[in-house]
C-alpha cells in the first residue's frame, strides 16, 4: 500500500506580543523538519511573522521559509486542498469556507484546538475532550500543553538539551556568541541576566538593588516592550539596540530583537533569565537554568491564579527557603511591586535553584508535545477506522 504523506494546517490569529505565532511558528517548524509532515502554517499577520523569522518577506501571500510553506490568512479565503490533520491554535475560529469543505471530505481531517499553556489542575480532565461542532458534522479535540504526563506536553526539538549541554561544556562556544553580541566573554564573578519582559513599575527598584550589588551584573535586554523603562532608569529619552548603561555595580546592554534560533543561547550563556508569556518561559526551563516568569497580565488579575498553579507545582521538590525566594521573587516581578526587595534572598538561593531547574528540565523532557500531537491524530484516525469497519 502506497504511504499517504500527512499534511497539516496551522491556523493562526496574531493577537500582540509575537506570543501565539511564536509557539506556532515553532511547532510547524517541528513538525516539518523533525517528522516530515508537510506544513501550511496561515498567518493573519505577516510583519509579525518576519520579525520571528527576518528571512520572510512580508509581502508575499505564500512562500517557503525552513521547511515550513508560510501562507497569508486573508479574510477571502482562497480555496485550497484540505490538510489531514488540522490545528487551530488558541480558538482562533477557522475560516466558514475551510470548515464547510472539512465536513464534506471524508475521510475527515482530524482538527485539534490547541489551548494556551497552564499548570492549572481542570487542564488535566479536560486534555483531549471532544467538542461538536454546533451547525456542521464536525468534532474537535482540546489539546493542553502542559507540566505532567496526563497534559499534551511542551514543545522540545529532538537535539536542544544536548545542544544545551555542549554549549555549556565549551567555552569556545561561549566565546564565540559573547562575541557575536559585540561583547567579551565576561569574567566568573559578574552575574549575567537576560531581561525580557513587559513593561513593568517593579524594574527601577530592581535595577537599584542590582546597581548597589557587591557582585557586578552584566544584564541583557533584548529590544521590545520594557526597552523605554530601561532608558528612563538611565535618563536616555531614545534608547536603541546597541546603548551601552552602566550605574554601580550594573551594565546593561540593548540587544536587537533575538530571532527564536538565537534566544536559547541567550539563556544558556546567563546565570538568571527573565521571561515572559508562554514561548519564552517554555524556553527558560529548557535551559535549565533559575528563571523570573512575568506572566501575560488579563483581566480581574485571572493571570495570578496561573502564576501561582505553576508556583506551587514547580516549588514541590525545592527547600523551604528556596521556595519561598522563588515565590516572593515571581510575584513581586508579576505583581511589580517590591522584585528589588526579593532579589538578595532569590540569588542567595541560585545554587538549589539551578539544580532543581536541571532536573525539573530532564522530567519534563518525556513528554513532548509534538509527538503527543501527532499520536494523538493516528489513535483518533484509528478509532474512526475501527467505527467505520464495524
Amino acid at each position: 500500500m502506497k504511504k499517504i504523506t500527512t499534511r497539516c494546517d496551522i491556523f493562526c490569529n496574531v493577537i500582540d506580543n509575537y506570543g501565539d505565532i511564536g509557539v506556532c511558528w515553532r511547532l510547524a517548524r517541528q513538525l516539518a523538519n523533525e517528522h516530515g509532515i508537510a506544513v501550511r502554517l496561515w498567518v493573519d499577520d505577516l510583519n509579525s511573522f518576519a520579525k520571528l523569522c527576518p528571512d520572510a518577506d512580508a509581502a508575499l501571500e505564500k512562500q517557503k521559509c525552513r521547511g515550513v510553506e508560510v501562507c497569508y490568512w486573508s479574510k477571502d479565503f482562497p480555496e485550497v486542498q484540505l490538510a489531514d490533520l488540522v490545528i487551530e491554535a488558541f480558538a482562533c475560529k477557522l475560516p466558514q469556507s475551510y470548515l464547510e469543505a472539512m465536513a464534506a471530505q471524508r475521510p475527515q481531517p482530524i482538527w485539534i484546538n490547541l489551548e494556551y499553556l497552564s499548570a492549572e489542575d481542570w487542564v488535566e480532565s479536560h486534555h483531549k475532550l471532544p467538542s461538536p461542532h454546533p451547525s456542521l458534522p464536525l468534532t474537535r479535540y482540546f489539546f493542553f500543553p502542559g507540566f505532567t504526563r496526563q497534559t499534551g506536553g511542551l514543545l522540545l526539538e529532538r537535539d536542544l538539551l544536548a545542544r544545551r549541554d555542549a554549549f555549556r561544556n565549551d567555552t569556545a562556544q561561549q566565546r564565540a556568541y559573547w562575541q557575536s553580541i559585540g561583547l567579551d566573554i565576561p569574567s566568573a564573578k559578574t552575574q549575567k541576566i537576560s531581561l525580557f519582559g513587559y513593561e513593568n513599575a517593579a524594574l527601577p527598584g530592581l535595577f537599584d538593588a542590582w546597581a548597589a550589588s557587591v557582585q557586578p551584573i552584566l544584564c541583557l535586554v533584548p529590544e521590545g516592550r520594557i526597552l523605554p523603562q530601561v532608558g528612563q532608569y538611565f535618563g536616555d529619552t531614545s534608547p536603541g539596540v546597541g546603548k551601552p548603561y552602566s550605574r554601580g555595580n550594573l551594565q546593561v546592554r540593548v540587544l536587537p530583537f533575538v530571532e527564536q534560533e538565537r534566544y536559547d543561547e541567550l539563556l544558556w550563556a546567563c546565570d538568571v533569565n527573565f521571561v515572559r508569556g508562554e514561548d519564552s518561559f517554555v524556553r527558560a526551563q529548557w535551559a535549565g537554568k533559575p528563571f523570573i516568569w512575568q506572566i501575560y497580565p488579563q483581566h480581574d488579575a485571572v493571570h495570578l491564579k496561573k502564576l501561582e498553579a505553576f508556583l506551587m507545582l514547580y516549588g514541590e521538590k525545592l527547600g523551604q527557603s528556596a521556595n519561598e525566594a522563588m515565590h516572593g521573587m515571581w510575584k513581586a516581578w508579576s505583581m511589580e511591586n517590591g522584585a528589588g526587595q526579593w532579589w538578595p534572598a532569590f540569588i542567595a538561593a541560585r545554587g538549589e535553584l539551578e539544580r532543581h531547574a536541571q532536573l525539573w528540565a530532564q522530567q519534563l523532557s518525556e513528554n513532548n508535545l509534538a509527538l503527543n500531537i501527532l499520536d494523538f491524530s493516528r489513535e483518533i484516525g484509528r478509532m474512526r477506522a475501527l467505527k467505520i469497519e464495524g
